[in-house]
């Protein structure tokens, strides 16, 4: 019996979960490992890219730059740059739902998002005024979300349910090592950094190559009924679901969850500096060493929960855990502000953010109401995440200037991930 007789006998795609919703056909070995590796390597070279500039370069160019207020001027430009984040994941999100040409739905924006994020991203680090510098990390944000929408409804497009933490766990995985081999990497370049911002390019460039040649090519979307025409139609095709409260309760989590994790991590060097009170050369020894201790710990709570969730059968679990153990890595430096502290951190957050990032994906693929909108419903999910970027930054930035330190940085961030934790145990519609 072949796949189309397979399908006719015991379903269609649509109410299974081992079927290729793009096919119709088997999910084989062979395909899996394509889409897992594809997976793999382009969260983690794109991440990597992003946090050798983000969470280093970036930071450091503030101070070398002259500028007043680096921490402050850090927070203002993570603010912008991640409300045009929020918009631009939600537009190129849409606008790849809505595509229709012989490289299918989403290939065309997943290689020219890569292409214009690295090389503005690249931009950053030959530029000396700080406006032109927050505008080129805002186009550098643009080409980011114009391919990080249509990738990440790849899993919704073509990825059975019954694979879907595994899928998310190689590419959360990449996305968990990534982060912390991207700090590795920056700190290297800390006093020579414009190498440094063109590796970091490069990178970002790359991941949408080699996640295209990697995955199976994707069908063309010529013979796809065609979405509905005119500016109307457009706008009403950005309205959000209605009657989805798992959806929403899904994205509460993930904004404080995000708000928690970017309070933190958008700070690290100056904590390191400020709060634990290390000189440049020694807060880079100590980034370095943290990085190594999150991309191990990371790497292994990443590869693991995917399949495990899969296998047991349940994504909020693995969620609330790994949100509690972060908030519980998050203490660490507040209860002791030294190295020490700073590397418990690295290994309990990081093992949880590796968890959270595994299973989280995948919770929010399943909470979806519509599957043929998922890069639309993904976009508004991934607010979340950008809307996280920027409050995150802010709240921090605020309690640093009100307290002259970061004492209160800490519990509020605690907070945040407790909180994040609570709205994912409300999700009755999945496991």
């Amino acid at each position: 019996m072949d796949a189309q007789a397979t399908v006719a006998a015991e379903g269609t795609p649509s109410t299974r979960d081992d079927i290729a919703p793009d096919t119709g056909a088997p999910f084989t070995r062979a395909r899996t490992l394509r889409f897992g590796a594809g997976f793999f390597a382009y969260g983690l070279l794109w991440i990597v890219g992003l946090q050798i500039v983000a969470a280093v370069l970036l930071p450091q160019r503030l101070r070398d730059i002259g500028v007043d207020s680096p921490e402050t001027l850090l927070g203002s430009i993570s603010a912008i740059t991640a409300i045009v984040s929020l918009v631009s994941n939600l537009v190129f999100g849409n606008l790849s739902d809505r595509t229709r040409g012989r490289f299918g739905r989403r290939t065309p924006w997943i290689l020219g998002g890569g292409v214009l994020g690295g090389v503005s991203l690249f931009a950053i680090g030959v530029l000396t005024s700080p406006g032109l510098i927050t505008l080129s990390y805002c186009i550098s944000m643009v080409g980011l979300n114009m391919m990080l929408a249509p990738a990440v409804a790849v899993l919704a497009d073509r990825v059975p349910g019954k694979v879907r933490g595994t899928m998310s766990a190689f590419y959360g995985g990449g996305l968990a090592g990534g982060a912390p081999i991207g700090s590795l990497v920056g700190a290297a370049f800390i006093t020579n950094s414009l190498p440094g911002f063109v590796l970091g390019g490069a990178l970002m460039a790359v991941s949408a190559v080699i996640a295209l040649i990697v995955w199976p090519r994707e069908k063309s979307a010529v013979d796809l009924p065609p979405a509905a025409a005119g500016f109307g139609e457009l706008l009403k095709s950005f309205r959000p679901p209605r009657k989805a409260p798992d959806f929403y309760l899904a994205f509460a989590g993930r904004l404080f969850m995000l708000v928690s994790y970017q309070m933190i991590m958008a700070y690290q060097l100056y904590i390191v500096q400020d709060h634990v009170g290390q000189t440049t050369a020694e807060s880079a020894a100590t980034i370095a060493t943290m990085a190594v201790i999150t991309l191990v710990v990371s790497l292994v709570g990443s590869v693991a929960a995917g399949p495990i969730s899969d296998l047991i059968g349940r994504r909020k679990l693995p969620v609330v855990l790994s949100s509690v153990l972060f908030a519980v890595g998050i203490a660490m430096p507040w209860v002791w502000p030294t190295p020490a502290g700073m590397f418990l951190f690295a290994g309990i957050a990081g093992l949880g953010y590796g968890v959270y990032t595994s299973v989280d994906q995948a919770l929010n693929v399943d909470v979806l109401p519509n599957e043929e909108e998922a890069g639309k419903d993904l976009g508004i999910l991934n607010l979340s995440t950008t809307a996280g970027q920027t409050v995150g930054p802010l709240i921090t930035s605020a309690l640093v200037v009100a307290t002259g330190g970061y004492g209160l940085v800490f519990p509020v961030s605690i907070v945040a991930a407790l909180l994040g934790a609570f709205f994912i145990t409300r999700i009755k519609s999945v496991r």
